[in-house]
């Protein structure tokens, strides 16, 4: 039966796009989101998201790919924040809060003043993982390669910053400029993961598997290939799911995920281990 299903899911272009910005979106999803749970900045982290809801405005307005107008706007909604933040001292959750309503709202007025009908926003919004194009999955794959390569060169310094901020600037780290680049690197993985979940449940896939591989790892790098590994797997749970039963893909990905955090969190309660973070 699975053979056939699966069979039935490959021979489909499509089908292999969608399976193909699984891995590519799991691969920033589980290095990324390692950092997100461990330094606990997950609310910034969908803070980015919905602000980057002006870019998809601004590239429909333009007439151009939306995820080329969710880049730059992520990157802003990244950097104002971490700046409000540890320049300016606004508290993060104001901070969030405008860029997060600011970056809504122009999305909304951008596309009502984009020519034409109305586009359908759905996939943008809540994920459809079944019609990446081509020319997504090569955006996506140079994005993962960078977000790779700056995580390689910086792991360590990144890992100061995250388990001990105050400590790393006294020993001489950038702290800040490490920081925003942490954010930034986070505004890249919310433009991977947009087509996959959508703005709206971008958070979920970045906190939930790193969630998870936390209550199994003894180190970091463990962390984040159990991460990658769990969200892969939850993508293509829920790619399947979704296929059976015409349900939403990305949504689907969301519950499969957090199904699987409930049943690990009721394993532990029930045998006395210690509980997720």
């Amino acid at each position: 039966m699975s053979e056939t299903l699966f069979g039935g899911i490959l021979a489909f272009e499509f089908m292999q796009n969608a399976i193909l910005a699984a891995l590519l979106s799991s691969i920033a999803c589980g290095i990324i989101g390692t950092f997100v749970v461990v330094k606990r900045i997950g609310f910034i982290s969908g803070g980015i998201a919905h602000t980057a809801f002006g870019g998809i405005g601004l590239g429909y307005y333009l007439g151009v790919n939306p995820l080329l107008g969710v880049i730059p706007f992520s990157l802003a909604a990244a950097l104002g924040i971490g700046i409000l933040g540890k320049k300016l001292k606004v508290s993060e959750d104001t901070a969030i809060g405008t860029f997060w309503a600011a970056g809504m709202s122009l999305g909304v007025i951008l596309i009502g003043l984009t020519p034409g009908y109305a586009p359908d926003l759905f996939s943008y919004l809540f994920g459809n993982i079944l019609t990446v194009p081509s020319g997504d999955l090569l955006m996506i794959m140079l994005l993962d390669l960078l977000i790779v390569g700056v995580v390689l060169l910086l792991n360590r310094e990144f890992l100061a910053i995250c388990f001990d901020e105050e400590y790393a600037e006294v020993s001489g780290l950038k702290s800040t400029a490490l920081y925003l680049l942490l954010l930034s690197l986070i505004a890249l993985t919310v433009v991977v993961m947009v087509r996959v979940v959508g703005i709206v449940m971008v958070i979920a896939l970045l906190s939930i598997p790193a969630a998870i591989a936390r209550n199994f790892s003894r180190s970091i790098p463990s962390m984040m290939v159990m991460a990658t590994v769990l969200s892969f797997l939850f993508s293509l749970a829920g790619l399947a799911l979704s296929y059976m039963f015409d349900l939403a893909s990305g949504a689907t990905i969301i519950l499969v995920a957090a199904s699987a955090f409930f049943l690990v969190q009721g394993w532990h309660f029930l045998s006395g281990g210690r509980q997720g973070r």
